[in-house]
């Protein structure tokens, strides 16, 4: 037992799972965790907004129509946030905004990765042949555009409202992932373990699907990541220009539109929806720049 003890101590140490991995190396940046809590705390309040928001968001308090921030009850309500210029509470028109900026958030992202993906997986495929002239051609093309002009042009064509702004922004972010993802898969088709597959029969799906596509998810997650501000600031611009939400939904674009002649006699309605996109997006990149440094082998210390 004496010769068996010290060889079953120097054993090495199981290493760490890659998810304990993966936070180990995110949780070095505090203001990547600041942003992860407050998104934590805006999914929180997505999901349960008709539990915690004190009003209806559409529900109008007519005696109280531009009151301002006060514990101070009115006629029976209370209004922490104030009142917007038709008497509705300002609280909880944010909350239920912070659910409709997730979804259109979600959905954008989602529609763009989706498509982006495997455009870019086309190109890289089939580097130096015509369906990667054609992908990369129309992407330029889309690139020489402003993102919020093609996001207005689109809309325009097919008439506001939250769905269509929802589309319009994924078209305006596809350019990005399809790039990122014919950049990645390219990398990785010059390495071994691709000629290996290849050697071993696998098809060109199955190459795509199974061997190139899950070693390009990092940079592509960080992108969704990144990809999730963008979208709620084009949702918000296109809101504020009467092309995405219509009124009463309560979404934080087209409330500040609604408030902008009260800039200066209601600060209120004008300064917190602007805050609110403010925060969130600043989450969602502190939250991005975090995944990079924890998911990029080159910025690791």
């Amino acid at each position: 037992m004496s010769a068996i003890a010290p060889i079953a101590a120097t054993q090495p140490a199981a290493p760490p799972s890659p998810a304990r991995e993966l936070w180990r190396d995110f949780r070095r940046n505090r203001g990547a965790v600041i942003g992860l809590a407050v998104l934590g705390l805006l999914v929180f309040c997505a999901l349960f907004a008709n539990v915690i928001s004190p009003y209806d968001p559409s529900e109008q308090f007519r005696d109280a129509t531009l009151r301002p921030p006060s514990l101070s009850a009115v006629g029976g309500h209370v209004f922490v946030l104030g009142t917007d210029p038709v008497g509705r509470d300002v609280l909880s028109r944010l909350i239920h905004g912070t659910r409709l900026s997730l979804v259109i958030g979600l959905v954008s992202v989602g529609l763009s990765l989706s498509f982006g993906v495997m455009l870019g997986l086309v190109a890289g495929f089939y580097r130096g042949r015509l369906p990667e002239y054609i992908v990369m051609r129309l992407m330029d093309v889309m690139l020489a555009l402003p993102s919020l002009l093609l996001a207005v042009a689109v809309v325009a064509v097919l008439g506001p409202g939250l769905a269509n702004a929802m589309f319009a922004i994924a078209i305006v972010m596809l350019p990005h992932f399809v790039r990122l993802t014919r950049g990645a898969v390219l990398g990785e088709l010059a390495k071994d373990y691709v000629q290996a597959s290849r050697l071993a029969g696998a098809g060109t799906a199955r190459l795509m699907f199974d061997t190139v596509l899950p070693n390009c998810a990092a940079p592509l997650i960080v992108q969704a990541t990144l990809g999730f501000s963008s979208a709620i600031l084009d949702a918000a611009a296109l809101g504020f220009l009467g092309l995405g939400a219509q009124p009463p939904t309560p979404e934080w674009g087209s409330m500040l539109a609604s408030a902008l002649e009260f800039i200066q006699s209601a600060w209120w309605v004008v300064t917190l929806p602007g805050l609110a996109i403010l925060i969130t997006v600043l989450a969602f990149n502190l939250t991005g720049d975090g995944l990079r440094d924890a998911l990029d082998p080159k910025l690791k210390t």
